[in-house]
């Protein structure tokens, strides 16, 4: 069997992909709206779920090793304590250290298809609304490649709302994922590179992690890290900071 160029060229892309610039692999909604068509993955599920620690110390995010691992988490153990003594200054502390859930997707963006597959993170209450879109019999398989559904989304503040929500419109005619088969066959075989996306700690990282959170950080390893931050070419703390907000 002749070696499959096209797969080869994948493989160089998410390697290259790995190397550089992390925030060019997200997809986060602007103002207005856009059109954006979920890819289908390989073990049918497009909708992966992590959950994420956000502002310890001096970390911008990191994999909550017993929310997504089933190992021992010493930042969960004292959130849980802390919701243990019903103190209100307690359980604001806690809502801030416990593990945040997200989601995840892999998808094509009309109009800007030149940019391949992204990753769309996105909150549960998207989420909910993706899966009743899905268990809806109208539309059934939204990612389906050659009769599936392009989603219009509005995202922005509303009147009195403090944070900007997203809303989903599903387009009332089905479509292709391209015309170009090849080029819908190149997207849904692009690899998500997840592991090199996002952080995972161990426990024992965890705990020194949590160590220098409680104890405070100096401002001279503030300065140090905000520097490093600065020069750093494969940083993904602002995109990441901007997921966890939206």
């Amino acid at each position: 069997m002749a070696i499959n160029l096209d797969k080869m060229r994948q493989k160089l892309d998410a390697l290259s992909k790995k190397g550089g610039d992390k925030r060019n692999f997200f997809w986060k909604p602007q103002d207005g709206e856009q059109t954006l068509r979920i890819v289908p993955d390989p073990d049918g599920d497009p909708f992966k779920e992590f959950w994420f620690h956000y502002g310890v110390a001096d970390e911008p995010g990191f994999l909550c090793p017993k929310k997504n691992l089933g190992d021992k988490c010493p930042v969960c153990d004292f959130v849980a304590e802390l919701y243990s003594t019903k103190d209100e200054e307690d359980r604001k502390m806690a809502n801030q250290l416990r593990a945040k859930q997200r989601f995840f997707s892999p998808v094509i963006v009309r109009g800007e298809e030149d940019k391949g597959v992204r990753l769309w993170g996105y909150s549960k209450t998207v989420y909910e609304n993706l899966l009743n879109l899905v268990l809806n019999p109208d539309y059934g398989d939204i990612t389906d490649p050659e009769n599936g559904t392009d989603l219009v989304i509005s995202y922005g503040k509303k009147a009195g709302q403090m944070f900007p929500s997203t809303d989903i419109q599903p387009r009332r005619r089905s479509s292709a994922l391209d015309n170009d088969s090849s080029k819908a066959r190149e997207w849904m075989e692009a690899e998500i590179p997840y592991d090199s996306l996002f952080v995972t700690k161990t426990t024992e990282e965890v705990e020194e992690i949590f160590r220098r959170h409680r104890e405070g950080v100096s401002s001279e390893e503030k300065e140090a890290v905000s520097s490093y931050k600065a020069a750093s070419d494969d940083e993904v703390g602002s995109a990441f900071n901007e997921l966890l907000a939206s």
